[in-house]
């Protein structure tokens, strides 16, 4: 788009099916890796990339001629069928429905570019659960509870 200038930085948070602990560090980089191949060959920059066994952090800049859901969507279903194909767990691999998508300016960026990259240090004393349920109401995104990606504390897990 001619004469168009944006400055779009996006941080989307997903978590695995189940929030099963199946993103093991001997293949964190190479998903990674191909998480950042998805997101460039769509167009957009990514800036930061990391996160636990159960889910993941990715900063980008996102470009306004594609909708972010569908770069998530990209992002989900090209990761899950990588990891599957590479057969990189036991059993079949997906990502829970639905994620978290948190706007920042550009005098935001280190702080959160820092943020992501402490993921490990960041999670020693805190759950993923606090984490996310804190970045919601930090944004003030409405949310009801049974939307919300099902925690391993939760007794909704359990329910078909």
């Amino acid at each position: 788009m001619a004469n168009t200038y944006t400055q779009i930085y996006i941080q989307v948070v997903f978590a695995v099916s189940g929030r099963l602990a199946l993103i093991r560090h001997e293949y964190q980089e190479e998903l990674y890796k191909y998480i950042t191949g998805i997101v460039r060959n769509d167009g957009h920059k990514l800036i930061a990339i990391n996160g636990m066994q159960d889910h993941i952090h990715v900063l980008l800049g996102l470009k306004p001629d594609m909708a972010l859901s569908v770069l998530v969507r990209d992002i989900k279903a090209s990761s899950s069928k990588f990891i599957n194909d590479r057969r990189l767990i036991n059993g079949k691999f997906g990502w829970q429905e639905g994620y978290g998508a948190f706007s920042y300016g550009h005098s935001q960026l280190d702080t959160i570019i820092r943020y992501i990259q402490n993921q490990e240090q960041h999670h020693s004393r805190r759950s993923f659960k606090d984490e996310y349920l804190s970045l919601l109401k930090k944004f003030q995104i409405k949310f009801e509870d049974k939307y919300v990606f099902n925690f391993l504390d939760d007794d909704r897990t359990s329910k078909p």
